[in-house]
Formats: structure tokens, C-alpha cells, sequence
């Protein structure tokens, strides 16, 4: 998978974009996911699996 370059403009098969919504969107998912195991750890440790 390749980043798209500002300056490449011939080329249209790119999933990733260097574009705001491309940036939130990565940025939402990364919170999401430490979000996630930060949920997952404190379970653990509430139920002394830790």
C-alpha cells in the first residue's frame, strides 16, 4: 500500500490520501484502539487476572 504524494497527480490507485480526512481518520482510529486496551487492562486488573 502506498501514501499518495502531493505532488503525483497522474496517479489515482492510491487507498491512503495525505488529506485531513485521511489524517483524522488514522488519528480516530489510533484513540479508538489504545482506548480499547486501556479498557482491556483495567478489566483485567479489576478482575485479578493480573
Amino acid at each position: 500500500m502506498q501514501i499518495r504524494d502531493k505532488e503525483d497527480n497522474e496517479s489515482e490507485d492510491y487507498i491512503l490520501q495525505k488529506n485531513k480526512k485521511t489524517k483524522f481518520g488514522a488519528t480516530f482510529i489510533a484513540i479508538i484502539v489504545v482506548i480499547i486496551i486501556a479498557v482491556i487492562a483495567m478489566t483485567g486488573v479489576y478482575f485479578d487476572y493480573w
